[in-house]
């Protein structure tokens, strides 16, 4: 049962802040960064045994499929990891930069979010997948319109109405299952299958992948994005890139490699991902004006990427993809952190405004450099061994649709290479508009230098994290395994 705290504490400690806060705001607001502490500590130590064999937890007491169970693999936890690690920096930034009130409900609404995320990538029940992805996405509208302007509520309505329309998309696709299987495990979904009728399974997966597919941003379901991603606060910004679009991808490939056998539909989601891939990094290129919407198109097209690297069906398409995904948690996590000091100095997200801002800021301009080349694939950087991964496993397909597609891949990485070495040319080298800038407090620095610290790391030593990845992508395509795990566990 330990591994159920990876969910309960971070719903917890939203519950305590507003109650500490009654005595002391300055420890209320430390709340997220104790929480997610822990969290990262009780997750790092379930590893080992998550690694033999999955921990399947029972929360009710009965045995699956009648109660409602945790499964704790290496995907779901080292997900659990990331998230949790993603987030503990995020609240140790947040304790600085948010300055607008009430930030007792910005930091509440943190942990609600990390809460819906963590249930997402551990939980084994269908319909709680849809429970922990609506605490998600309540908690991401609310954190997008957090600022009370024009722009953060019109960006965060819109989210609102297409992430709804999303949610209703999920619940019909669950009912149907339910209707026509009487179950909402996962395991003993994916085991009664086939038993079910064609047509009411194709529904079901159709409204299934069009509902997660909002919010993993996914072509063309992610309208809502850039104005989401570009209006929030900075810190939210990282969150919403680094946290909830990854865990709608998580939720695709949950849903059509393990609910589904998911062989028909993988081809399409392969093409889906490349044309969000071309269509995201040709939207940022064209971005002259908004740093943060650059870059929230930037994370649409890495999310096409990931998702392309799902749709090769493949374990190595599994890997690579769950590579990607790491790499894109670092770096967009540290560039929209640290970009986000940069807009606070210089109180404008127009790219002018930046000009030799990296030479005004030299250690933020730096950790926005390292974020930057490791995003376009540079080595020494933890992106150019994701991208290399997510390359060698298109060319294993041994297909000249595929290898066309991978062409296709670099072409794209040529796009964002031209609009984020753009980027960094104003940065460093354009003649500044500002005098003398403060450079990053303390409570800023510590979290943006640990997210440069990985991204070096383990692309100079991927090992780090390869062996994780494997072992979590196995378990992702072997859907055998994963129902019996479940189904025989306890």
């Amino acid at each position: 049962m330990v591994a159920a705290l990876l969910v309960a504490l971070p719903f917890l400690g939203a519950f305590l802040i507003p109650l500490v806060g009654m005595g002391s705001k300055r420890i209320a607001y430390s709340i997220p960064a104790i929480v997610l502490l822990a969290d990262l500590g009780i997750a790092l130590s379930l590893l080992p045994q998550a690694l033999r064999a999955p921990i399947v937890v029972s929360i009710s007491g009965w045995a699956p499929p009648l109660s409602i169970n945790l499964y704790v693999g290496p995907l779901g936890l080292g997900l659990a990891i990331l998230i949790s690690l993603l987030g503990f920096l995020v609240a140790v930034y947040g304790m600085g930069y948010i300055h607008a009130e009430p930030k007792e409900k910005y930091h509440m609404l943190v942990l609600t979010l990390i809460t819906g995320a963590i249930g997402m990538v551990l939980t084994g029940d269908i319909f709680n997948l849809f429970v922990f992805f609506e605490i998600l996405s309540l908690s991401s509208y609310a954190l997008t319109g957090y600022n009370r302007d024009r722009t953060g509520t019109e960006a965060a309505v819109k989210y609102l109405i297409q992430g709804s329309i999303g949610s209703a998309f999920i619940l019909i696709g669950i009912a149907l299952l339910y209707g026509a299987l009487g179950t909402l495990n996962m395991a003993d979904l994916a085991a009664r299958i086939t038993a079910g009728d064609p047509m009411t399974m194709f529904l079901a997966l159709s409204f299934l992948l069009v509902g997660f597919g909002i919010e993993a941003a996914i072509s063309p379901l992610n309208a809502w994005l850039p104005d989401a991603h570009s209006s929030a606060p900075s810190s939210v910004s990282a969150i919403l890139s680094g946290i909830a679009i990854e865990t709608g991808a998580y939720a695709v490939a949950r849903i059509v490699y393990t609910v589904f056998p998911g062989q028909g539909i993988m081809f399409v989601l392969a093409i889906i991902g490349i044309v969000t891939l071309l269509m995201g990094e040709m939207a940022a290129f064209h971005q002259h004006d908004d740093v943060k919407r650059m870059l929230a198109y930037s994370s649409i097209g890495q999310m096409g990427l990931i998702v392309f690297a799902f749709g090769m069906a493949s374990q190595a398409g599994a890997f690579a993809a769950l590579f990607q995904l790491v790499s894109h948690t670092l770096a967009k996590g540290l560039l929209f952190l640290a970009v986000g000091y940069m807009i606070y100095r210089v109180g404008s997200r127009r790219i002018s405004a930046f000009a030799g801002l990296g030479r005004r800021m030299p250690m933020t301009g730096t950790m926005v450099a390292i974020a930057v080349l490791s995003l376009i694939g540079v080595p020494p950087f933890t992106g150019f061994m994701s991208k290399l991964a997510v390359v060698r496993a298109g060319l294993m397909q041994h297909s000249a649709v595929y290898t066309g597609m991978v062409v296709l891949v670099l072409v794209a990485t040529m796009i964002e290479v031209g609009y984020l070495l753009r980027f960094l040319q104003v940065l460093f080298f354009a003649v500044p508009e500002t005098d003398e800038v403060a450079e990053l407090p303390l409570s800023a620095a510590l979290p943006i230098a640990i997210l440069a610290a990985l991204i070096i790391a383990i692309g100079i030593y991927p090992q780090m994290i390869t062996g994780l990845l494997h072992q979590a992508a196995a378990g992702l395509v072997e859907r055998a395994a994963y129902i019996k795990s479940v189904l025989g566990a306890l």
